[in-house]
């Protein structure tokens, strides 16, 4: 009985863990807006750099290959400091791979600027969601989630467009000097305001690095958290990369109507993700990650077999589409965080970002190899990516209802 009430009426949150809170999601705003960024940037760099578009690929890839890469290196290590140190460091890292890219002056040195930015930056998010954990309580988490992951909807609907504006003003170097210039104000911050996070070193280990990490890659249970977080990923990154093009080509909406889609579908997600927390605090994770697939495999469904369409139609399938993502990377996120020991947390959270980034590399490039394009510019084939996303999103969902189960009977034993 009293389990039920806590479920109807949350706990509310302190005004530490309220700036906690503020703090992670604006950091997660910048990190994120530096990967976005430079996608849209293309046009104007290739131009300016002399540099083909094999060679912009490389540019954009090299962050995300680093990024996997260095979670993987960091994994051994992140359990063994103060969780506020690592974050300093990597942020610092981060922030000055940034000023680098502000700074480069030819194709090469921007190569190399990005592969430094991605093996800080691809670190940071899951040093945020072991900070989440260790400060919050499960009960909490899923709110908690939903506010840091409405910096993805803020990054699209607010950074991006102001890096176009910069870099057709100022030249394509003006948006990561803005990043960088912002990023070493939210770092001061957080060297100032927040307090050290150290609990988890109270459980010792004799483990040397190596050790930790064979072993937090070994366990059952963490294996099949990171099988879920490459069947996630593989859901979101095969349709993501040929979107725009789908919906000029295919659902014949001129491309200058492509920001108001944009714009209208990150407001209704950045409204979206508070509630969207807090409904599954209330109702149970699980469930609402239940409800975000059954919404997702529909829209992925009819999504990918339209042809021409009118733009509110469009308008209307990509909010309920980004509802039903928005809902899955919420409550499974909150999930996922329940599945470490407290003395694995950094591990499991570094070894489950870099799994994340590298199986978005490896779904990208399956995509690519699934799509074809006709001479006229219509893709080809999405209808058979779409069934490729849907069987992944049915596995991800056995596979949580696995893991969703694990924690139950965990936290029952616990108690």
């Amino acid at each position: 009985m009293s389990s039920k009430k806590m479920k109807e009426t949350p706990e509310p949150f302190s005004g530490y863990q309220k700036f906690v809170i503020a703090i992670l999601a604006i950091l997660q705003f910048t990190i994120i807006l530096d990967f976005m960024v430079l996608s849209p940037l293309g046009v104007i760099v290739m131009e300016e750099l002399q540099i083909k578009p094999s060679q912009f690929g490389m540019v954009v890839s090299g962050y995300a290959f680093s990024a996997g890469i260095s979670g993987l290196l960091a994994a051994g290590f992140a359990d063994r400091f103060d969780r506020k140190k690592i974050l300093m460091f990597f942020y610092v890292g981060f922030i000055l791979g940034t000023f680098f890219c502000a700074l480069a002056p030819n194709y090469h040195l921007l190569l190399v600027a990005r592969i430094v930015t991605g093996l800080f930056g691809g670190v940071i998010g899951s040093i945020s969601f072991a900070i989440i954990t260790d400060l919050f309580s499960m009960q909490k988490r899923g709110r908690v989630m939903g506010f840091v992951q409405m910096a993805f909807a803020a990054s699209q609907i607010l950074g991006i467009p102001i890096g176009l504006y910069l870099a057709s003003k100022f030249g394509w170097h003006s948006p990561f000097w803005m990043i960088a210039v912002f990023a070493t104000i939210v770092g001061v911050f957080i060297y100032i305001y927040l307090k050290p996070i150290n609990e988890h070193l109270k459980i010792r280990s004799d483990h040397n690095p190596f050790v930790h990490l064979v072993r937090t890659l070994s366990k059952r249970d963490y294996i099949r958290g990171f099988l879920a977080t490459v069947l996630l990923a593989t859901g979101g990154f095969m349709l993501m990369p040929f979107g725009s093009a789908f919906t000029t080509n295919n659902m014949g909406i001129d491309i200058a109507d492509l920001p108001t889609i944009y714009l209208i579908t990150g407001l209704f997600s950045i409204a979206m993700g508070p509630l969207i927390g807090k409904w599954s605090d209330r109702s149970g994770k699980f469930n609402i990650f239940i409800f975000g697939t059954v919404v997702s495999i529909t829209l992925v469904a009819i999504y990918t077999q339209m042809d021409t369409t009118p733009l509110w139609l469009v308008i209307a399938l990509n909010v309920l589409l980004f509802v039903g993502i928005s809902a899955r990377m919420i409550t499974s996120s909150a999930l996922l965080t329940a599945i470490p020991e407290p003395q694995d947390r950094g591990a499991f959270m570094s070894i489950n970002s870099s799994i994340q980034q590298l199986s978005g590399g490896v779904a990208s490039a399956l995509a690519g190899m699934i799509v074809i394009q006709a001479d006229n510019g219509v893709l080809l084939r999405y209808d058979i990516l779409g069934y490729v996303v849907i069987g992944s999103m049915l596995v991800a969902l056995w596979l949580m209802h696995l893991l969703n189960r694990h924690i139950q009977r965990t936290s029952n034993t616990g108690a």
